[in-house]
């Protein structure tokens, strides 16, 4: 952030100033021109979706951890019915997953894993549930910086049209709007694609850990029934 902030210092008309930093960041912000509200949607959507994804998937995560460690180990003493109770009683995709796997364990191994199948869709879903958003503003945010500057541009041409004549102080105006609406939808573009690409990995972390887990289920159910 220091870096942007500091290359936004770079163009002409904000380096040298002897105006604090929280008004050079006013003064872009009112450079910005009529792209900053969409803009700006996008920035405070994108944090919260981060935040929220963040949070919700480490909780996920650890009661996911704990579940199919308390379940692995009852099925290594193949107690069946206490498994079943405590993924029943414990609200995480995993639990919900071997409870579908454990309901059906004496349906035969075939209706076991296609149990499993159907809820493992239906969790799948709900993990990735906020990612569809980043991954819009990772394209929609860039797209409308873009949308400014070819703007910016027309304003800078008019004005010269209108003048007659190419003069800086004409065009300086729809250029710092070009540039500015470029480097921030750009700007929130980066980390939110961040985001989005460290959820799915994170997600898939999730899922393997479940699917290992919902194969030594299958394999301890078969040779139970030998």
């Amino acid at each position: 952030m220091i870096q942007l902030y500091s290359a936004f210092l770079q163009i002409p008309g904000l380096e040298g100033t002897d105006a604090s930093m929280s008004e050079q960041l006013s003064q872009l912000w009112a450079d910005t021109g009529f792209m900053r509200v969409p803009l700006a949607a996008c920035l405070v959507l994108g944090i919260l979706v981060i935040i929220w994804k963040f949070i919700r998937l480490w909780m996920i995560a650890a009661k996911t951890r704990q579940v199919l460690r308390d379940v692995d180990e009852l099925l290594t003493q193949q107690q069946i019915r206490e498994a079943l109770e405590l993924t029943r009683d414990t609200d995480a995709p995993a639990a919900n997953i071997l409870y579908a796997g454990l309901e059906r364990s004496e349906e035969g191994t075939d209706r076991v894993m296609k149990a499993i199948e159907n809820q493992g869709l239906i969790e799948m879903s709900k993990l990735e549930s906020g990612l569809v958003i980043l991954a819009t503003l990772s394209t929609i945010a860039p797209l409308l910086g873009f949308l400014g500057t070819v703007i910016g541009m027309i304003i800078a041409f008019q004005s010269i049209e209108a003048a007659g004549e190419v003069e800086a102080t004409l065009v300086a105006g729809g250029i710092k709007v070009a540039l500015l609406t470029t480097a921030a939808g750009l700007a929130i573009a980066i980390p939110v694609s961040i985001g989005h690409n460290y959820f799915v990995s994170f997600i898939d972390g999730i899922v393997i850990d479940m699917e290992e887990s919902a194969q030594k289920m299958v394999d301890t159910l078969h040779a139970m029934s030998k």
